[in-house]
């Protein structure tokens, strides 16, 4: 894929056994809402349920990553029944951490509570890692995972990502992981 191919915002479809990777559309925001809004969920992203305004900003946050980046968040569906459970891709934040992740594309993910312990989220990020690869090419990507996110840290090293930097962020503590792309995992 070329860096431009994705600019226009379109959002390409990725498919996994299991599930669906799409554009968010208008529709997902009472499910996004519901997911952000579950203490579950945001236990470790930000300590606290989201607002209705919060998440309105996160999806609009990610059109503009398609659109001005070529890159950002897919909706994740599950094929067998449709359902909208949860999100995950690429993006540039420009965080204010140190040290700095400006210019690596930053892949985060997130699923609704009821869908934890399916190994959705490793699936998932397999097929994004993929999509990575050939639109970024051998470069290092990164995720920030909470020290106390076990079920998060181990996606992260079942998907290749590497350890690099504790830290904080937001007041809050922070693993930086690193992954560079081409790059098999175990």
């Amino acid at each position: 894929m070329s860096s431009s191919s994705h600019l226009n915002g379109e959002v390409p479809a990725v498919e996994t056994e299991r599930l669906r990777l799409r554009a968010h559309r208008i529709g997902d925001f009472s499910d996004c809402a519901a997911m952000w809004a579950d203490p579950v969920v945001t236990r470790y992203i930000g300590g606290k349920p989201f607002s209705q305004e919060d998440v309105w900003s996160r999806l609009l946050r990610y059109v503009g990553h398609w659109s001005w980046m070529g890159f950002g968040y897919w909706a994740i569906e599950e094929k067998a029944t449709g359902h909208f459970i949860g999100e995950l891709g690429f993006a540039d934040f420009k965080r204010d951490i140190e040290p700095s992740l400006d210019g690596v594309p930053e892949l985060g993910w997130a699923l609704a509570s009821r869908m934890h312990g399916r190994g959705y989220a490793t699936e998932a990020v397999r097929a994004v890692i993929t999509w990575g690869e050939a639109r970024f090419g051998p470069a290092q990507t990164a995720c920030l995972i909470h020290p106390e996110n076990l079920a998060s840290l181990r996606v992260a090293g079942k998907c290749g990502f590497q350890e690099f930097q504790r830290t904080m962020y937001k007041g809050q503590p922070t693993i930086m992981f690193a992954r560079r792309l081409g790059r098999r995992e175990s």
